[in-house]
């Protein structure tokens, strides 16, 4: 089974405030495009890296807690 993938150019801007991957969602039907932004502003704050890569199976996010 393979999960869905976002496309290269979009996981570069991922984090970007107001940010949606998919155009067509309106504010009626998706979020604000903040939650990604808010989460990479906190690991940030944190000094915590982060990464979002696709896989076979889907998108890996990862933190790195040491």
């Amino acid at each position: 089974m393979f999960g869905i993938h976002i496309a290269e150019e979009d996981l570069e801007r991922i984090f970007t405030p107001f940010y949606r991957v998919d155009k067509s969602r309106n504010r009626n039907s998706g979020g604000s495009g903040l939650g990604l932004y808010i989460t990479k502003t906190i690991l940030d704050h944190h000094g915590i890296q982060h990464s979002m890569v696709n896989t076979e199976n889907g998108v890996k996010f990862t933190a790195f807690l040491w």
